[in-house]
Formats: C-alpha cells, structure tokens, sequence
C-alpha cells in the first residue's frame, strides 16, 4: 500500500518569526555539554543566582490561601497595586493600578503592547544594538523595523541628532531598551533629555521603554523617559522581575502605560493566554513590597564580574570592549578577527561563523551580533561564576591565536 505524504499549508506569518539566536546557542551548547564536553555557557540571558527564599515561601503561602484559580487576565489587584507603588516610589512616575497590566513575562507584555499599537506599514525606530525579538515582533504586527546603528566608540548609544535624523512621517513607535541587551549601555539623564528635546516634536511617535534591567545597573539612580510629563499619555515602561529578582521561570512582565493601551492589551491577552500565574503574582507582591538586600547582592556580584571579565578580555589584542553600565553582557566587536582563517582552513567571515568556533574548538557559547543588529560584535553573558568567566577569557584568547591572515 502506498502512503500519500502530504504537507501541511502552514500561515504567511510565521515567516515574520526569526529563531531568537540566543535560545539556538543556548540549546547547541547544551547539546554540545551533553557529549561530554567542558563548555562554558555564555550565551543565555539569565541570572544564574536562585529565585530568594521569601518570595519562593511567599508562593507557598499563597497556594495555602487559596490564590489558585483564574485571576483577572491584567493582573490581581494586589499586585496591580504594588507595581503603581513601586513606580510612585523608586521611580517618581504617576502610573495608578487601572494604567497596568501583568503579563507573562516582558517579553508578553511588549508583543501585546506592538500588536495594540502597529499597523502594516508603519515604521518602528529601534536603536542597534538592540534585543533579538524586537524586529521579529514588529514584523509580526505587519510593521517595518528600522534599525539606527551605533557603535563601540560611542558606548553603543544614538544621539538625539541621529535619532530625529531617523525619523519619516512613517514613524509610530519608538523601541529601546535602558540598561540595553546586549551592549550593556544606560541611557542617563541627559541623553534621556535630549532625546525628550526630539521627541515631543513629534507627537504621533508612541514609545516603548523597555526597562527589564533596571536593577542590574551600576550608575547610580535609574533614569526613565516615562519621568518627562511632555511625553505623557504616549510612553509605557515594560519591566518584569525576571533579571532583577532572578525569577525568569516565573514569567512575571508587566506594562505602565496609558489606559487605553492597557484596555487594549488586556484585550488582546485575553484572547491569546488570560491572566499570568496566579501563584507567581502573589509571590511577586513579596519581591516588590519584601526586603530588597538579596536584589542589591545580586547587582554587586554581577558588577564585581564585570570589571573582572572586562579587565580579562582587555588583554586579548584588537579586541575593542564598552565597559558597561548595566545588564550582565559585555558586547566586545571582533571586526579584527573576521575573514581570518581557523588551523583546518576554515574563513570565518562573520561573527555567526565566529561564534560557532569559539564553541567547537574554545567550548566557549557566545551569541552572534548579528541578532542583535551588530555584525561585527558577539554577546558575552557573565552571569556565570567569576572562576568560569576567567577560564572563557583564556579560551577566548587562546581560540583567536589560532587564527590565521
């Protein structure tokens, strides 16, 4: 008997979803490890501390309490609450209860607030480097990422000159991230400023403020756009708890904007997923209202990483590296080393060809640039142990001596 195979007429859309290059090396290098081999996993955007005690018996105590049906798909009240408070408190923005949503995790609430938000046709500016989802996000809405480049000497920042440069009448959203993934750069005051300066010229750009990294940042106070009453009723801040309070497999993401933004996306979650974890809300109620030392220990590790990897790959020549700000990626550009030739003959011509390399031969995972709208650089987490971070530093090194002209 003679079986017809036949395939399956999958939608137009899923042409507009990019594999995230981060989950692909995470996943090759896991592979890899499973083989037996000693590698060092320096591709995944995770704290690699646990979630903190009381926020995990706080779970425990609201299962007790019987905090396990439905909850309302923006969020329970008691956290919905907690999140304006903390707003008000450590960040001087005037968001109410009514103006959030939760979600589940940020990256939920950002493709709710894109899908609420875009149209075909219309132009989203993004400064590169940027997150890896954000242009596959865009284009799923029906919208056009353009991408506003930068580079090492400027600390991976864009000027206002060059984003008001950027701007079409096409525009309708402004995209970033502040402390950014994958270049590790804030936004402070007055580069926040200026960029207020352009942008309340032109009142028809919505912005997005990804601020998923606030905790992790090295610079002192932590700077919003959202703080500027010029720019109000069109600016949300999209945070979450995951990087901040190390609960990534919690999902917990929320968005502080206008209400008719955050009718729009309860509209849209409801159809798509309803209300986030019931029992992941109430514990998150305990991050934000609980002590916050272990929040303050995490950051002062990761910082005291930093300028330890950062002063270890220093010593690699004609490798040009930020010393960041925030987050816990340092974003190094390896233009020297591409077009090079490894000891079997092999060009490596770009940093996606580099980076598959450095895990072969070095058993060090990195992330490709080119994900993130940089070619010419490879995103390095250091949310690892500072011993391991030494030893990537030597492979490092030692893989890019074995290269050839």
């Amino acid at each position: 008997m003679v079986v017809l195979l036949r395939m399956i007429a999958l939608s137009d859309r899923l042409s507009e979803i990019v594999e995230s290059q981060t989950l692909a090396m995470t996943k090759r290098s896991r592979e890899l490890k499973a083989t037996g081999v000693d590698v060092i996993n320096l591709s995944i955007g995770e704290p690699d501390f646990d979630t903190p005690e009381n926020i995990c018996n706080a779970a425990t105590q609201a299962m007790a309490n019987g905090y396990t049906h439905y909850p309302p798909v923006s969020g329970l009240p008691e956290l919905r609450g907690a999140i304006a408070k903390k707003l008000q408190q450590e960040n001087g923005l005037d968001f109410q209860a009514e103006n959030i949503i939760v979600s589940n995790g940020a990256k939920h609430s950002l493709l709710n607030a894109i899908l609420a938000l875009i149209n075909p046709g219309d132009e989203v500016l993004i400064p590169a480097p940027f997150w890896v989802s954000y242009p596959s996000m865009i284009r799923y809405a029906g919208g056009i990422p353009v991408s506003i480049p930068s580079s090492v000497e400027d600390d991976f920042k864009v000027s206002a000159e060059k984003l008001a440069s950027y701007i079409t009448p096409k525009t309708k959203m402004l995209l970033f991230s502040s402390p950014c993934n994958p270049s590790g750069s804030v936004m402070n005051e007055t580069e926040l400023k200026a960029w207020k300066d352009v942008l309340v010229k032109h009142p028809n750009i919505f912005i997005l403020s990804d601020e998923i990294y606030e905790k992790i940042n090295y610079a002192g106070k932590h700077c919003s756009l959202a703080e500027y009453p010029e720019l109000g009723g069109r600016i949300a801040v999209i945070n979450g708890l995951s990087k901040g309070y190390a609960m990534t497999g919690w999902r917990m993401g929320y968005l502080a904007g206008p209400k008719e933004l955050v009718v729009a996306c309860d509209k849209i979650q409801g159809l798509m997923t309803s209300g986030a974890n019931s029992v992941a809300q109430m514990a998150s109620v305990t991050a934000f209202e609980g002590p916050q030392d272990t929040v303050l220990h995490m950051k002062n590790v990761f910082e005291k990483r930093r300028n330890a990897f950062h002063a270890a790959l220093s010593l690699i020549p004609n490798l040009p590296c930020n010393l960041p700000d925030g987050a816990f990626y340092l974003f190094p550009d390896v233009s020297h080393y591409l077009g090079k030739t490894t000891p079997e003959g092999i060009v490596l011509n770009t940093a996606d060809e580099l980076c598959l390399y450095l895990l072969d031969k070095g058993h060090v995972s990195a992330v490709s640039g080119e994900a993130f709208g940089h070619a010419s650089c490879i995103r390095l987490s250091y949310a690892a142990a500072e011993e391991q971070l030494m030893k990537a530093a030597e492979r490092i090194a030692e893989a890019f001596r074995n290269l050839k002209d």
